[in-house]
């Protein structure tokens, strides 16, 4: 009996099909590409909540996301990040951040949340009475592994006085360094330093090398200042603003480096710790580090500032004001830190440095890089 052709065309058609989704590969899902862009990081760490990641930081030159169980890790994968399952979400060391602060003004320390460690890390500097240093320990042995103490060989200064040439600015009350100049949507160009530089309006700043009028002090901050008391949230806490309309000045985009090399500004936004910064003064030369902590308290000589970021750099008395950077984008302005006497190739020790994140004072005053 002749087989039915009609009969067999269906079934060869079927045949046919099997066999080309067998041979013929599906094509492959795309990869996510990878998370390097600290911008998109923190938008995927707000959208997870701080009840399910613990902060993000940079390790080896990647980002690194903490987060506190399996589905939020594989979240971070499918965006191309790199997970990390940690105990303590950062709900909960925003919290014990909140409890330290509560202890007050504490001179020569400091403390923040590090993601890296999934801890609030305790700096407790020289000059520390016994019974401060016990109010600390009874918080942190309330928290058993949460609260991380270290002890640093040196106290905390603001860096206001005695530096060097190049970016160096002064007025009534001595020398310190220019920050990053900044332009609002008129076209008004500030250039920013550190608060406590000059604790007022209304004074005069002048480049140092040749008395050049920079303009007139138009607002600031150092816990409190024109703008009320700072939170490190929505107020920043120790900055300043120069209105740079001095008749022989011309403000450029620029920050100067001490080997006259020069470095143009395009852009900024707040900090990542772990990621490595080059730190710009007019007394010292030119260093480098890593920023330690992303959002610390720290309490020097008689002030508490919120909201800052903590650095390994080194930077002298005089320092204060200046530039914070990672290659052309602005993170901060340098506060104050460890008593540092020389910042060279032959310098050597355990740095501390505190800067307001620029991006705050921007957001804050209106303005922008340029």
């Amino acid at each position: 009996m002749k087989p039915d052709r009609n009969r067999l065309a269906p079934t060869l058609s079927i045949v046919l099909l099997a066999m080309n989704a067998v041979t013929v590969p599906a094509s492959a899902e795309e990869s996510p590409k990878p998370l390097t862009d600290p911008t998109r990081a923190a938008a995927l760490t707000q959208k997870l909540g701080d009840n399910r990641t613990g902060g993000m930081y940079y390790e080896d030159g990647h980002l690194v996301v903490t987060v506190t169980d399996q589905a939020a890790a594989e979240t971070v994968r499918d965006a191309g990040g790199t997970p990390k399952l940690v105990s303590r979400s950062a709900a909960e060391l925003s919290s014990l951040h909140r409890e330290l602060d509560r202890l007050g003004n504490i001179p020569n320390t400091a403390w923040g949340v590090e993601a890296k460690t999934n801890q609030v890390g305790v700096t407790i500097f020289d000059g520390v009475p016994p019974a401060s240093r016990a109010r600390i320990k009874k918080v942190a042995a309330a928290h058993p592994g949460a609260i991380r103490i270290d002890r640093i060989k040196s106290k905390l200064n603001f860096k206001a006085t005695d530096l060097r040439g190049g970016n160096k600015m002064n007025s009534n009350s001595g020398h310190c360094s220019a920050g990053f100049n900044t332009k609002n949507s008129a076209g008004t160009i500030y250039t920013l330093t550190a608060g406590h530089c000059e604790e007022r309006t209304g004074n005069t700043w002048y480049i140092s090398h040749n008395s050049t009028k920079i303009g007139t002090q138009t607002a600031y901050n150092f816990g409190t200042g024109t703008e009320g008391i700072c939170d490190g949230v929505s107020r920043a806490c120790d900055w300043a603003t120069i209105k740079a309309n001095g008749p022989n000045i011309n403000p450029l985009g620029m920050v100067r480096y001490g080997t006259d090399d020069y470095r143009q500004i395009d852009d900024s936004r707040f900090p990542m710790e772990r990621e490595a910064i080059d730190r710009i003064g007019a007394f010292s030369q030119d260093t480098t580090g890593i920023i330690t902590r992303n959002t610390t308290t720290v309490n020097i000589a008689g002030k508490t500032l919120y909201g800052m970021f903590e650095s390994s750099v080194c930077a002298l008395s005089g320092d204060s004001g200046g530039p914070a950077l990672n290659g052309k984008t602005a993170l901060g302005l340098l506060s104050g830190g460890t008593n540092e006497t020389v910042c060279d190739s032959s310098s050597s020790g355990t740095y501390r440095n505190y800067f307001t994140k620029v991006e705050r004072v921007l957001i804050q005053r209106g303005l922008q890089v340029y």
